[in-house]
């Protein structure tokens, strides 16, 4: 009976978040490899590989465009042929995939870090609530599926995020069978195969109250982007409330 009631209260809250009026900034051009928006303080939304995770960086300003969270996308190109990268979150360079092992700090890996995390603490405009982390993979194992690695939250809150994720993914993948119904795994409740262990111990996730860190499989940046754009804006907008309401 305590699962159907948080059930009915989450589909409330989506109701409620449909109907909601959402401030919508305009994305300016970016001239540089950073580019930042402000938004509702306190919220910011981040993709700090928006050229090397394909889509992130389009899908982060329509997300910021929907929800009114602040926006900071980075836009680095590849190193060497290697595609070596400022890993841009945290103050090392290495290569997607590999293990945090073998990441290397360099001196320009801190410059780039810090100016990443001047843009985010600009578009927070005070302390940084909830700080949110787009992030594109193409490994197998996590092809059928959505993983939110998160930092200040519970198990209990993990559920529940988990729930409503489920749900709003499921309120706008109804009638659309071409579009693959992904799986959803959230931390501390979940066991993940990106867990962002190195952001937590070094980079920008020390600085937020609360983290998501979302991986998003290739085929929810590619032909499922329009639909996993639309379930990540209302399930944005309602997790920052119900955060929110749990953090008091």
């Amino acid at each position: 009976m305590r699962g159907l009631v948080r059930v009915v209260a989450f589909l409330a809250l989506l109701a409620q978040g449909c109907a909601a009026a959402r401030i919508e900034p305009e994305w300016p051009a970016p001239s540089g490899p950073l580019a930042s928006l402000k938004g509702r303080p306190g919220l910011v939304i981040g993709a700090p590989h928006g050229k090397s995770d394909a889509g992130t960086d389009r899908m982060g300003a329509e997300l910021a465009r929907r929800t009114g969270f602040g926006l900071v996308v980075a836009t680095y190109a590849d190193l060497d042929a290697g595609r070596r990268r400022f890993n841009v979150n945290r103050p090392t360079e290495g290569v997607p995939g590999d293990p945090p092992s073998e990441e290397v700090a360099t001196e320009h890996a801190r410059q780039v870090y810090e100016a990443y995390v001047g843009h985010v603490q600009a578009a927070a405009q005070g302390p940084l609530h909830l700080y949110v982390e787009l992030h594109g993979n193409g490994r197998k194992e996590t092809a059928a599926r959505i993983e939110i690695a998160t930092v200040g939250v519970s198990r209990e809150d993990a559920w529940r995020l988990r729930t409503l994720l489920e749900l709003v993914r499921d309120a706008h993948l109804g009638g659309k069978p071409e579009i693959p119904r992904l799986d959803v795994l959230v931390e501390p409740l979940d066991r993940l195969y990106y867990n962002a262990s190195a952001v937590k111990q070094v980079g920008i996730f020390k600085l937020p109250q609360r983290a998501i860190h979302i991986e998003l499989p290739r085929v929810a940046r590619t032909v499922g982007r329009p639909a996993y754009t639309d379930v990540l804006a209302d399930f944005l907008t309602q997790a920052a409330g119900l955060l929110h309401a749990r953090g008091r």
